[in-house]
């Protein structure tokens, strides 16, 4: 490793350059907890079960669903334009969501374990061209190694919390700007978060705007939606959408509450992770309401309260069921979700005060009256129950979200127009190749 690097990240790369012999360890364990795809552990190494494709590579890096399909239009406009495309993420559900959502042809992979020698054979598999990495998910070795290898690096719709960028600049503030130095372009979703990265020590960041606010409108199976909307008829309906652990509880509440005003009223949850359907099935029966899930096959029937969707890929389905979403990770102290998806379907959004990973999106949309702020279970009540009474005030408030991510988007258009001088470097050097 180059001496110009700080000490901190010349000591990481030799410590995990050590500790290979522990990975399996850390992959079994892994695996009992449903963090691991039993048979793509390999791709942890870096092996792959699929050969790289013929002619120029863009290589996009994201860590989770949320990225991944913010960066999937990105993903389809580069490869309209001819080049291949391999996306790597470092979930299970997220891998899950590309075999539904990235285009034919664009390959996924699992991301390596961040140790030289599993970085040094994914590099050497795939050799990419160009490699993008998605908001702040910044792994030392992905990122010096590649930047060692020649390869041009770009930050795309990049955000950095107030947290992070103190804890950041505290604590590890020469490794972090070494490691932005190896970025020929940052690519940030707003002024605020630009600033945050040249003070830590980007060399070049231009502002592009917010990805998130120009994905398209999730997809619905088309039968599957019509089985629901028979079943469920005109019935009052409330969804929680991504919730974590507590807004369930939250969500049983509001039920219980509004279920004398409105007897038809169903909830539906969609919990950010399926796999806690059974938690949220005892907490509806400690509640005496009657539960349903949607991985069983079952469609909530007349007396079913809590429909849970505990499945992958199907939120487009609750956003067309329902005129009112409450969005998680918002009274728990995650962050909160992306309300974009649920507002282009026509869905009124509440939302908790915990919403730092959207800081400016909810910001815009509280000031326009798009959205509405809820601090605990009384208020959800409150305001859930008042747009069930009033479909007008109801409309007004998705008019307005609308009229607000509308003006907020563009930065698709923007950042295809940063990327492209890249692009056309890799363009020049494979036609340089063939000649």
């Amino acid at each position: 490793m180059p001496e110009a690097y700080p000490l901190a990240l010349r000591a990481y790369r030799l410590l995990t350059a050590t500790i290979g012999p522990l990975a399996p360890a850390v992959i079994s364990y892994r695996l009992t907890q449903g963090k691991e795809h039993r048979t793509r552990c390999g791709e942890r190494y870096g092996h792959s079960a699929i050969p790289r494709p013929p002619g120029p590579l863009v290589w996009i890096h994201c860590a989770s669903v949320g990225e991944l399909l913010t960066v999937v239009p990105l993903i389809e406009c580069i490869h309209d334009k001819g080049f291949s495309v391999l996306c790597t993420s470092g979930t299970v559900t997220s891998a899950k969501v590309a075999e539904l959502r990235l285009p034919k042809g664009v390959a996924h992979q699992f991301i390596t374990l961040d140790a030289p020698r599993f970085v040094t054979r994914f590099l050497d598999h795939w050799l990419p061209e160009l490699a993008l990495f998605v908001e702040s998910d910044l792994w030392p070795n992905l990122i010096t190694m590649s930047a060692e290898r020649g390869i041009p690096l770009l930050l795309v719709n990049g955000r950095l919390s107030e947290q992070s960028f103190r804890r950041w600049g505290r604590w590890a503030g020469r490794s972090i700007g070494s490691l932005l130095h190896c970025f020929d372009l940052c690519l940030a979703q707003s002024a605020t978060y630009a600033e945050r990265y040249q003070k830590l020590g980007a060399p070049r960041v231009s502002i592009t705007g917010n990805l998130k606010l120009d994905v398209p409108e999730p997809p619905a199976d088309a039968g599957a939606f019509a089985a629901l909307r028979r079943a469920v008829g005109k019935r009052h309906i409330v969804a929680g959408a991504s919730t974590h652990p507590g807004e369930e509880i939250a969500l049983v509440e509001v039920h219980r509450r509004l279920r004398h005003s409105f007897p038809d009223l169903l909830t539906i949850i969609a919990p950010r992770h399926p796999d806690r359907r059974g938690e949220i099935l005892e907490i509806a029966r400690a509640a005496d309401l009657h539960a349903r899930l949607r991985s069983s096959g079952d469609l909530p029937g007349g007396d079913t309260d809590i429909y849970v969707f505990d499945t992958i890929g199907e939120l487009g389905l609750v956003y067309r069921l329902t005129s009112i979403v409450f969005v998680g990770g918002s009274l728990a102290s995650h962050g909160g979700q992306n309300p974009i998806e649920p507002i282009k379907l026509g869905a009124a959004i509440l939302h908790g005060p915990n919403v730092w990973n959207f800081a400016e999106i909810y910001a815009a949309l509280d000031n326009d009256r798009g959205a509405e702020q809820v601090s605990d279970a009384d208020q959800l009540a409150l305001r859930a129950g008042a747009w069930l009474k009033n479909a007008s005030e109801r409309a007004s408030a998705v008019a307005a979200a609308r009229a607000t991510v509308q003006s907020l988007g563009g930065a698709l258009g923007r950042t295809l127009a940063a990327l492209e001088p890249y692009l056309a470097q890799v363009r020049l050097g494979q036609a340089q190749h063939d000649a």
